[in-house]
């Protein structure tokens, strides 16, 4: 029978306050039998209360002395706020401050909570606090170590066999191209399932421009991505909101497109005009990686969204601002509120002094960690504050935000993962209305390709994620954004 490697004075009940939903007690039942496991659930199905469940179960069975959850630095609070929710277990947290996490790795506990940065800065830390005890693993939000090569993630890498027990869990495990998912794996299984070479996983299931123009290469692409789910379908486990398991309000979608105001349009054509020439030539595409593309176009996307963020001088009201005020006021007459996502810091303060007279407030991720949580606290809690300005940088994750119903995209790049958290975080389960989610688009301006970009990344996500099968993903995928996007750098439409 297993022991605890130490005991406490006072042991914690280990007990769970709520039951939870058939689906999420059976996740609980996959994850906590195995060494390493993933809870790949769509954002707002509760796969917090899966791994607190999944906690409490290690500890009843002593399979672990110590439970770890590594999450980020804004996401803190909220965990401590579900632990408290959900158990009767109390964390302690590592933090910036060596000298208080001095008193944290020396002391005996079941519970302990830090974000991301610690594990860089404490690594050394962290192995010797290891190397003294049984200890099990939960990485929140692991898309965060999708990039293998960055330092966070290798000293993932180097902890990792230390861990008892290893867990991630992300609902968006494909955050933005399908091998964003190698490196959260290789944290579990260390290169079993989907090998030890990413760059030759990157290349296989990279979409680049060739395979637009060759059938046979679009067809071993798709294999390829649904071959990724049946090699870790021993070990993740995936539930979505149209599963059919849980019932939730419906989200719809609406598509507003907006006139240019006259300045901003020749602003707009000046830019657009100076970027042709470095990304097209004689009708093809110079620049074939849609990334290195989207960077170069990021100007173009300010100044459909805003160009006071590219010109200080421009001082009219862009073209998509009086939809925006049009479509908030009809909202807020029926007393329901909104949040509305801007890529950008300085764009969300703008917005949210023009949006004064709906009781506007901003979230963005110049805000220190404090003064973000007590602007959450407002909006959930003062009928007064009926719409929230924010980043998705700031307040995409971990949120629920279902004091509201309408999410407004005011602008988007090309990040799928700020694009499908930023919208669920008023689509989860404690939800009781219908969900609206509006994208605002200059017409014929870059926004366009913005959004068929955001729709193949997300078809290639659901058939590597296992959500649709390379049929229904051959009958969806278009690949139209290459052509949209020389269209729109050629201005065929917009000069006329």
């Amino acid at each position: 029978m297993n022991e605890f490697r130490f005991r406490l004075h006072s042991e914690p009940v280990l007990e769970a306050k709520y039951k939870a939903f058939p689906y999420q007690e059976e996740a609980t039942e996959f994850v906590a039998c195995r060494d390493y496991s993933a809870i790949f659930h769509e954002q707002g199905l509760g796969k917090t209360k899966i791994a607190i469940d999944v906690i409490l179960r290690w500890l009843q069975n002593k399979e672990v002395d110590t439970v770890l959850v590594f999450t980020k630095k804004g996401l803190i609070a909220n965990w401590i706020r579900e632990f408290r929710s959900h158990s009767q277990l109390t964390p302690l947290v590592v933090t910036e401050n060596s000298t208080k996490n001095y008193y944290v790795f020396t002391t005996p506990t079941r519970l302990v909570l830090s974000h991301f940065e610690s594990a860089k800065k404490e690594i050394n830390r962290f192995k010797a606090w290891l190397s003294s005890r049984r200890v099990g693993v939960i990485i929140d939000e692991s898309a965060k170590i999708k990039n293998p090569d960055a330092e966070l993630t290798q000293a993932f890498f180097e902890l990792s066999p230390l861990f008892t027990k290893r867990v991630i869990m992300t609902g968006t495990p494909v955050a933005n191209r399908p091998y964003d998912i190698w490196a959260q794996v290789y944290f579990l299984d260390h290169g079993a399932s989907l090998g030890r070479d990413f760059n030759k996983f990157k290349r296989e299931t990279d979409l680049t421009t060739g395979i637009q123009h060759s059938k046979q290469e679009f067809e071993a692409y798709q294999h390829r991505l649904e071959d990724i789910n049946r090699k870790i379908s021993s070990f993740s486990i995936r539930e979505t909101k149209d599963g059919g398991r849980i019932v939730l309000p419906s989200k719809e979608f609406q598509r507003i497109e907006c006139d240019w105001e006259l300045a901003q349009f020749e602003l707009y054509r000046q830019v657009r005009e100076e970027l042709r020439a470095l990304i097209v030539r004689d009708g093809k595409l110079i620049e074939e990686d849609q990334e290195s593309i989207l960077k170069r176009l990021l100007r173009l996307i300010q100044i459909a969204s805003n160009p006071v963020m590219v010109d200080e001088s421009y001082t009219a009201e862009p073209g998509k601002f009086e939809p925006l005020y049009h479509l908030l006021t009809d909202i807020t007459r029926q007393g329901e509120k909104a949040i509305v996502w801007t890529t950008f810091n300085d764009n969300c303060l703008w917005l949210f002094n023009k949006l004064s007279s709906f009781g506007a407030l901003a979230l963005n991720g110049k805000m220190p960690m404090e003064r973000r949580n007590t602007v959450v606290k407002w909006f959930l809690e003062n009928p007064d504050d009926q719409v929230l300005v924010a980043t998705p940088g700031a307040a995409k994750e971990g949120l629920t935000l279902t004091i509201a119903n309408h999410v407004i995209f005011y602008d988007r790049t090309y990040s799928l993962d700020d694009y499908l958290q930023a919208q669920d975080r008023i689509h989860r389960v404690s939800q009781t209305k219908t969900c609206y989610v509006y994208n605002m688009l200059m017409v014929d301006s870059v926004d366009e390709w913005v959004d068929c970009l955001l729709e193949e990344k997300r078809l290639a996500a659901q058939l590597t994620q296992g959500d649709i099968d390379a049929r229904a993903y051959s009958e969806r995928a278009t690949l139209g954004f290459f052509e949209i996007l020389k269209r729109i750098l050629g201005g065929a439409r917009t000069d006329e």
